[in-house]
């Protein structure tokens, strides 16, 4: 009798926490998927059922963290539609990466943590999601469609922010908010028009960008639980 998808999915997020707690106490080469078992009190063998190699084990943990980002996101916007205007949206996804370990060594490229592991092909459509979003803000005028280059001009602005700490000291003195209501007014006071935009605008743009992520966080959770240990593409 097969298990219900319910019952899996538990003890995948079971393993993947297990896999999660070791990964940022010992990092991806010391843990090995014995040590995960034991972490999470099943056999090896159970492990297997879900991912087929200790790669596939990561891949699909780093997922779920950026699948969990999008639905705090997406939280945020249901409450507030105002949460869509850039520097308000950036803002948020700065504390959210700032407190969670293993997104913010995948953001800044952290091999101490990550090792050798690869970014996972499905993990492209973030950027595609964020082309999506750009353009669905530059569209209903919450950006400035006078600046060259814009997507990079503006990433590289608010990458700055998640790398500078790598660099040098002279943030430590600096909460995660207020560092994140620098980057706020950096985006507004630089890419944003100055116009308020109307609710109506907001509510369409907010709808917009909230189905993009869902339909990212469709394709995510697809392949996260997916219970034949493959790696293809569902």
């Amino acid at each position: 009798m097969a298990e219900r998808p319910d019952r899996t999915a538990g003890r995948a997020d079971r393993i993947l926490d297990a896999a999660g707690v070791l990964l940022t106490r010992l990092g991806y080469r010391k843990v090995t998927i014995e040590d995960i078992a034991n972490q999470a009190g099943i056999g090896k063998g159970t492990i297997y059922l879900h991912w087929s190699t200790k790669e596939n084990l990561f891949h699909a943990l780093l997922l779920r963290e950026s699948l969990r980002a999008a639905e705090a996101l997406l939280e945020g916007l249901a409450e507030d539609p105002e949460e869509v205007l850039p520097h308000r949206f950036q803002r948020a996804a700065f504390l959210y990466t700032q407190r969670n370990p293993l997104l913010g060594a995948l953001v800044s490229g952290n091999t101490e943590l990550l090792g050798r592991l690869k970014k996972h092909p499905l993990q492209d459509q973030d950027a595609v999601v964020t082309e999506r979003y750009l353009k669905t803000m530059t569209d209903q005028g919450l950006l400035r469609d006078d600046i060259p280059n814009l997507t990079y001009v503006l990433r590289s602005a608010a990458l700055g922010f998640y790398l500078m700490d790598s660099f040098t000291t002279e943030g430590d003195e600096l909460t995660a908010e207020e560092k994140a209501d620098a980057l706020a007014h950096i985006i507004r006071t630089a890419f944003e028009p100055p116009e308020k935009p109307s609710p109506a605008n907001l509510a369409a743009t907010a709808a917009e960008v909230t189905q993009a992520f869902l339909d990212l966080i469709s394709t995510y959770r697809a392949w996260i639980y997916r219970q034949d240990g493959t790696e293809g593409p569902v």
